[in-house]
């Protein structure tokens, strides 16, 4: 089983990534962990993207791919067979060079899950967090702009997927047990698992 999950900020990607990860006996891997781990292990790799975002710069496509490659050929994620990918690919060129590392270590994607939910739903949810947790940077403008980026930036991508047939489209919207319950049936359903 071999997934990636993609979602607007507020969906739950990262919520439902381990839950769906637990599922199928899959490693999740995500990139946002990937990148804090590496910082606080002080790897080489860690150590630039740590002076990337220390001077406010984006990590470049060329250490994120490293990055997930070497997480993608680590031995649990060889021992299980699978992974779900949260957070990776972002751009075009990640899903090109995706396909790449997946053709060379001869395997390919299973399914691509797509969460889906009202902008104002999620502008909602993420203002009740931020109240909650205390978020004072996550006012209702900053997160209206995180999710017109991500439908503008991820477009193009949900249709590459689309295109190939790997897509599965899922109400985002509901309960966290409800959520995961739609993405494991459309995914068993897709591909032919007993529910």
């Amino acid at each position: 089983m071999r997934l990636l999950i993609m979602g607007p900020p507020g969906a739950g990607k990262g919520t439902q990534a381990g839950a769906i990860a637990d599922h199928y006996g899959i490693v999740t891997i995500s990139t946002g962990q990937l990148f804090r781990d590496n910082i606080q292990l002080g790897t080489p790799l860690g150590k630039r993207i740590e002076s990337l975002i220390a001077a406010g710069n984006l990590v470049p496509d060329e250490l994120t791919n490293e990055m997930v490659f070497q997480r993608l050929s680590s031995p649990d994620v060889r021992k299980r067979g699978g992974f779900l990918l949260d957070g990776y690919p972002r751009t075009l060129d990640q899903v090109e060079a995706l396909d790449g590392a997946l053709i060379r270590s001869r395997r390919r994607l299973k399914a691509v899950i797509a969460l889906v939910a009202d902008p104002n739903q999620l502008i909602a949810r993420m203002l009740k967090r931020a109240e909650i947790e205390g978020r004072a940077d996550d006012n209702e403008e900053s997160i209206r702009h995180r999710i017109e980026v991500y439908h503008a930036q991820t477009a193009p991508l949900l249709d590459v997927y689309h295109d190939r047939g790997l897509l599965v489209e899922v109400d985002a919207e509901g309960t966290v047990d409800e959520v995961r319950e739609r993405i494991t049936g459309s995914l068993d359903a897709k591909l032919g698992q007993p529910a």
